[in-house]
């Protein structure tokens, strides 16, 4: 079974999103997600000119070989644009061979090692009974972990706080002007200390109003220095996280080792990490609880498979990342995982807006704060192109972080 075709599908149904469509030469089409926020344009040029001719002609079955061509063959090596890229095609080839295989994805990944992967949902407020609100509202839509974000007093606006759906992470990337027509990224001013002084008292209101066994996650968007993060983290301790995540700029992996030295606070970093080697010292020296990659931006489920591996070996558990700029291919195939794994820790689940499912129609389910996959062959998600189309692409970025003195802030 030979690849016949490949096409990219850019499409923007609330939020942009770039999916791969593989066609085999017996009519079996397999999907991938290829979407970089803010970069999509990338991916999807790099598909179209530089993977697609590649593949045209390939053996559609041949997953580990097709992944190694892709990665060694163009010599440049590694990078979001070329991960997600790869990402793609895998996936879809995945999703081909478990078509084709008349099975759903998880079953050639070794079979269920549970009933249903725990996820998360994501609620925030500007303040702190907005945000106590929020977490009624999400574990009403039946979480069994959240994710809190909380807004600082003295700033207007905080990433993952102002401009979004408080309970299901729906906010969309914002532009505060345009450049020949095009949106520019909204600057927020940042300040750590604030943060600082701040965020334990919010949690400590949380676990008063819900008591002690809910599950508390916690974003620190990659804003603090290491001292920081450890002082965060020490005093995040009564409250009993299931994580503190990104608390340090991730490229920095030695810094996690004076965080780990003053705090037990479990430490979950990865998701702008694209591959293994990312990794390495983190997992080597045990300075992380959970990989945070997504299977969009690490290479595909080839990829996350050898990464959670890895991760098993040095008793760290997966918790791929999972925001709503992940389309729903994406989402499917990182549950695919979650329930196939032995080592699964979380799963980050952020509901897709009607826009999305109108071109997107995933078949996995949420019940009972569990995520599982569908039972379909392959991915279990389908493709609506008419839909699609009826939703062009708009250029939409995250906020960049300044510092009161207007420094462009490492997060």
């Amino acid at each position: 079974m030979k690849i016949q075709s490949v096409e990219t599908v850019v499409t923007s149904p609330g939020r942009n999103f770039v999916t791969l469509r593989v066609t085999t030469s017996e009519g079996v089409v397999g999907l991938g997600d290829a979407t970089l926020n803010g970069r999509e344009l990338a991916v999807d040029t790099y598909l179209r000119e530089h993977v697609a001719p590649l593949l045209l002609g390939r053996d559609a079955g041949a997953i580990e070989d097709t992944w190694q061509y892709l990665y060694r063959g163009a010599y440049w090596r590694r990078g979001p644009v070329t991960m997600a890229a790869i990402a793609a095609v895998d996936t879809a080839l995945w999703d081909i061979k478990a078509k084709t295989a008349g099975m759903p994805l998880y079953q050639l990944l070794g079979g269920r090692s549970r009933r249903g992967a725990l996820a998360y949902g994501h609620a925030s407020g500007r303040d702190v009974p907005e945000l106590l609100d929020s977490v009624h509202v999400v574990l009403a839509q039946g979480y069994r972990a959240v994710r809190i974000q909380t807004g600082v007093p003295g700033l207007d606006a905080v990433y993952g706080v102002d401009g979004g759906d408080a309970a299901t992470g729906l906010g969309l990337p914002a532009g505060d002007g345009a450049a020949g027509g095009r949106a520019l990224p909204f600057e927020e001013v940042w300040d750590t200390a604030a943060y600082l002084r701040h965020v334990p008292a919010v949690f400590e209101a949380v676990r008063e109003e819900f008591g002690p066994e809910l599950p508390l996650l916690h974003d620190g968007h990659h804003r603090m220095t290491p001292i920081q993060a450890a002082r965060l983290g020490k005093s995040l301790e009564p409250y009993d996280l299931f994580w503190l995540e990104d608390c340090t700029p991730a490229e920095d992996q030695a810094a996690l080792r004076l965080v780990r030295q003053h705090t037990t606070t479990p430490l979950a970093i990865g998701e702008v990490f694209n591959h293994v080697n990312d990794y390495t010292t983190l997992l080597g020296e045990r300075l992380i609880d959970y990989v945070r990659s997504a299977v969009t931006h690490a290479g595909g489920i080839t990829a996350m498979r050898r990464l959670l591996d890895l991760a098993a070996v040095h008793g760290a558990r997966s918790g791929i990342h999972g925001p709503a700029d992940i389309s729903p291919v994406g989402m499917a195939a990182a549950i695919h995982l979650d329930v196939a794994i032995h080592n699964f820790g979380i799963q980050e689940y952020t509901r897709h807006s009607a826009e999305t499912l109108e071109v997107f129609r995933p078949s996995y389910t949420f019940d009972g704060g569990l995520l599982n996959p569908s039972e379909a062959p392959g991915l279990g998600v389908d493709l609506d192109l008419e839909a699609a189309a009826r939703f062009p692409y708009s250029p939409a970025y995250l906020p960049v972080n300044r510092l009161r003195d207007g420094t462009v802030h490492d997060w």
